[in-house]
């Protein structure tokens, strides 16, 4: 009997110290990301044709903050107005796609689910390319950003609508979020044939994914969703796990699986909204990152939806430094730069797929 206690125990003790590491390695991995957005989002700032140094760059952010000592004008103007809000939309907007793409593929149980594949991002591009080609607003002075929002909502309504009416599996839901994504593509794309060379280009570059127009009157509305939108999804991480081996498990373990399902894409809805009607349609990041962190840190949303977010925002303030410098002085659409890095990734990802994971 002794000696199997001390087996007993002896096994516990193996397996706590396992977790114990598990936890360890998760944390660290967030710690590295976190790291790699200061360090390069540092370097972010000298980028231009207006050369500061990284110390010029804190020095002037420490004075404006205390209010000590004398800085350029101008150096502050273009640290602070020009190229600050862009480091700062890259890391919210990153943090919240990647968020949105770990929790709905958890949700959904299915390695394609996020808000592009959903159609909310297609959904965006063409209230963007209605305001911008045809100059109807739904909200009077509030131009693309409005009509933007509103219509990144329209094919989360229909995969609700669908839901209740329906009863419609996950997979369902990803499929008609799919055919809405294509149909709402296929009208953008008509009425950029309908479209004055300036208006093709305004859309064209909205359709693709940029950071040049965020500015901190945009900031405060994307960050206080996107932060708000996370806490929420983190407080569910539990039942996400649970939702996440079958609905059918997850129902005879207490969790009402549709109701939560609904919330759940509400939020995330508003979510991507809040961000892609800012900054356009920028794919792959809540697509491929939950992926790559699911490989680093398992499949538990506890770590899983923290960990793509702080990740997703590695990702883009990095492919935002690539697209500014790759064919400078010309800047590329950020968007261009994660399908680059996005595409191929995920392809090597799916024939690496490791169904453990799963």
């Amino acid at each position: 009997m002794e000696s199997i206690e001390n087996a007993q125990l002896k096994e516990r003790s193996t397996l706590q110290i396992a977790y114990r590491r598990s936890i360890v390695k998760k944390l660290i991995f967030m710690a590295i990301c976190v790291v790699v957005v200061i360090i390069f989002g540092g370097y972010s700032t000298t980028i231009g044709s207006y050369y500061i140094s990284v110390g010029d760059v804190y020095a002037i952010i420490w004075k404006q903050l205390t209010g000590m000592g004398e800085v350029d004008p101008q150096a502050a103007y273009i640290v602070i107005q020009l190229r600050l809000p862009r480091i700062a939309g890259a890391i919210i907007c990153g943090f919240g796609l990647a968020a949105c793409g770990a929790a709905m593929q958890s949700m959904m149980k299915n390695p394609l689910a996020d808000p592009y594949t959903m159609g909310i991002s297609s959904g965006a591009g063409l209230g963007a390319a209605i305001a911008i080609i045809l100059g109807f607003e739904l909200f009077a002075g509030m131009g693309i950003v409005a009509n933007a929002f509103a219509f990144a909502i329209i094919p989360a309504m229909v995969v609700l609508t669908l839901s209740q009416v329906r009863k419609a599996t996950p997979t369902m839901m990803i499929l008609c979020g799919i055919s809405l994504m294509y149909v709402f593509s296929a009208i953008t794309s008509l009425l950029m044939l309908l479209a004055t060379p300036d208006d093709l280009s305004a859309v064209y570059t909205w359709t693709i994914g940029s950071l040049s127009k965020v500015s901190w009157d945009n900031l405060p509305v994307m960050t206080i969703v996107v932060v708000l939108g996370s806490i929420y999804l983190q407080f569910l991480a539990n039942q996400l796990n649970i939702m996440s081996i079958g609905d059918d498990s997850a129902k005879s373990l207490g969790v009402d699986v549709e109701r939560k399902r609904l919330i759940c894409l509400l939020v995330i809805t508003l979510m991507a909204a809040s961000v892609v009607s800012f900054t356009g349609i920028i794919g792959f990041v809540g697509l491929v990152c939950p992926h790559i962190v699911r490989i680093v840190m398992g499949s538990d949303n506890k770590f899983l939806i923290p960990g793509s977010a702080i990740f997703g925002s590695t990702m883009l303030i990095v492919s935002d430094i690539v697209a500014r410098t790759i064919v400078s002085p010309t800047m590329l659409p950020v968007g261009v730069i994660t399908a680059c890095i996005g595409g191929p990734l995920f392809m090597y990802l799916i024939l690496k797929n490791r169904k453990e994971a799963w």
